[in-house]
């Protein structure tokens, strides 16, 4: 019997997902330059096409057949039928297909038209619920664009971000220190002075947030909003210094907030190794590996999976898709997980390392009741 077709691997297909991070959809019809761009976390260099890449390999090997495809039809020929189809039912099909049961959407990034939180769920499985996830750098620069004397900054955005986080349906929060600063920052809580000198500088130099010490105040006020905050790890596109976001980095951090929120460390790739030894010696840290599995494709999600769980507690595993933009990557998200934590888990079980009724347990937890513990959402969902 195939891992493929196990019990663990059914058990997985007919479990609805929590995706504990992800974004909307594009509301329009993207034209080809436009969805190309969404497919990679790169640019577009001429003569190259993102379709060539894994992740365009993979989105016409899997996702081609929902649009009435063969597999691995050509680039035009996807486009093609993609706009024959319009936005709406390509979202509708393959967020269907995903069967995502919760959905916990960062809304702080929107360089295109997205759905919002209900329009995703909306467009998924009968029941589909979906919750938000404030970005504090957009929170603070939304201060900032206000103008705010740097002596009040703090005050203002301690007040901002409370606010924002009091909105129906908000489950957590999120920082992307990793594109900002990296995590090699002095781990301790900046004082007022120092938080005022950074509001000063920042002031003068506009832009996006990325003062350090300002980041450090930021992850700080996460500390005291009391919600679980999510942080990107590894992967991402260019604006990543890949060495200052080893989440290795975050160690006497995370020594200092013990016994505070919980910290999810997103996407991890190529560190899942060590947000696996974190997530193993700090109860409060937990990781997932999406994003990277629609990048990497099914043919190689095992793998990562494998390298992420080699230490990690079955507790402390989260599914995401970190889907944004593309509805593809709702349905290569999932198929990933499934199958690669479904193979993993039934070979362990057919070498007798593992009993089916743990693996039964691990890939719920995974896919499902983790997420839901740690943003405590309704057990109806």
């Amino acid at each position: 019997m195939s891992a493929s077709a196990g019990p663990v691997h059914e058990a997985l297909t007919a479990l609805p997902l929590t995706d504990h991070h992800c974004h909307g959809v594009v509301t329009a019809d993207p034209t080809s330059a436009v969805f190309e761009s969404l497919l990679t976390e790169g640019a577009a260099w001429p003569g190259v096409s993102p379709f060539d890449a894994p992740v365009g390999v993979a989105v016409r090997r899997h996702c081609a057949p929902l649009l009435d495809l063969p597999r691995h039809a050509p680039a035009e020929q996807y486009l093609r039928r993609r706009s024959e189809l319009g936005a709406h039912e390509v979202n509708r099909r393959f967020l269907t297909a995903a069967r995502t049961g919760v959905f916990c959407v960062d809304t702080g990034f929107a360089p295109h038209p997205l759905t919002t939180p209900t329009q995703l769920a909306e467009s998924a499985s009968a029941g589909a619920v979906a919750y938000e996830v404030v970005r504090l750098e957009s929170v603070a620069e939304a201060v900032a664009a206000q103008g705010v004397e740097p002596d009040a900054y703090a005050e203002v955005f301690r007040a901002a971000a409370e606010e924002a986080v009091r909105r129906p349906g908000v489950v957590a929060v999120k920082s992307v220190a990793a594109y900002r600063t990296g995590f090699d920052l002095d781990p301790a809580r900046p004082t007022a002075t120092e938080v005022r000198d950074a509001a000063r500088r920042w002031s003068a130099q506009g832009g996006r947030l990325a003062e350090p010490v300002l980041v450090r105040h930021l992850l700080w006020t996460a500390v005291d909003l009391g919600l679980p905050l999510q942080l990107h790890t590894g992967f991402g596109d260019n604006d990543i210094r890949m060495h200052k976001v080893d989440p290795t980095h975050l160690t006497d951090w995370l020594h200092l907030t013990s016994g505070t929120i919980p910290v999810l460390l997103l996407h991890c790739w190529p560190y899942q190794r060590q947000a696996g030894y974190l997530a193993a010696v700090f109860e409060q840290v937990y990781l997932d590996v999406g994003l990277t599995l629609h990048h990497v494709g099914p043919a190689r999600a095992r793998a990562v999976l494998e390298e992420a769980l080699e230490i990690t507690p079955p507790r402390k595993l989260l599914y995401s898709s970190d889907a944004y933009g593309v509805a593809e990557f709702y349905w290569l998200g999932a198929l990933a997980f499934r199958r690669g934590l479904g193979e993993l888990l039934q070979d362990r079980v057919d070498a007798d390392e593992l009993s089916l009724p743990d693996a039964l347990r691990f890939a719920r937890w995974a896919g499902a009741d983790n997420a839901r513990r740690v943003y405590r959402l309704s057990d109806s969902h």
